[in-house]
């Protein structure tokens, strides 16, 4: 793991100038990625970055741009790529580790170019939690997180906006080689110990 000095030189730049390494964690609403993400981060000591969780930490600081953000959520809007990039660029050079785990993002063809263009990052690979629909309802239904967003209608716009926005950045990188599809129905214990060879070190390169 690099130090916290030689990831932060390029702290005053725009982006860090050692290159991180990034692995994209895709998956539809309920399929398990932030419960597979804390068991990534205590076993292969990577630091877990959520888009949505930078956009709500944004929105509650009552910045200026957390306003913006908090506008175009309500609205329906997605938020400019531009705007969750930087958040994403900033909480990886605050934080000093130089492996990231980037969750529930990118969200669609035009975030992952964006991302990848400001960023100068591709990923090393691509994780995606792969769920059948019904399964996905049933866990959103049952998990009682005070979670305004969890009722069914909503479930199930959730889950053909990931559909039709994320599937095709599913497809790019599958195209290359770098995606690593994971059961996501199986129990959690099962689809960690998947994870768990795809992080081990003899299998760092997708076949």
């Amino acid at each position: 793991m690099g130090t916290v000095e030689g990831a932060n030189q390029g702290a005053n730049g725009s982006a860090v100038e050692k290159k991180p390494t990034v692995v994209f964690v895709l998956g539809g609403p309920g399929s398990g990625k932030g419960t597979q993400c804390a068991k990534i981060v205590e076993n292969f000591g990577y630091t877990h970055l959520s888009a949505g969780d930078l956009l709500r930490a944004e929105i509650k600081s009552g910045s200026e741009n957390g306003t913006m953000i908090q506008n175009m959520i309500q609205e329906g809007k997605i938020v400019p790529s531009e705007v969750t990039i930087k958040l994403l660029e900033r909480a990886m050079q605050e934080n000093g580790n130089d492996k990231f785990l980037i969750d529930g993002f990118p969200r669609n063809e035009e975030n992952r170019a964006a991302f990848e263009k400001v960023t100068g990052i591709e990923p090393t690979f691509v994780l995606f939690f792969d769920c059948p629909e019904q399964e996905m309802e049933k866990r959103l239904l049952s998990r009682n997180q005070g979670r305004v967003d969890d009722n069914i209608e909503t479930i199930r716009k959730r889950f053909r906006v990931f559909m039709e926005s994320s599937l095709p950045v599913v497809n790019y990188y599958d195209a290359k080689g770098k995606v690593h599809k994971i059961d996501a129905a199986k129990p959690i214990e099962e689809v960690f110990e998947t994870v768990k060879a795809i992080f081990s070190p003899k299998n760092e390169k997708v076949d």
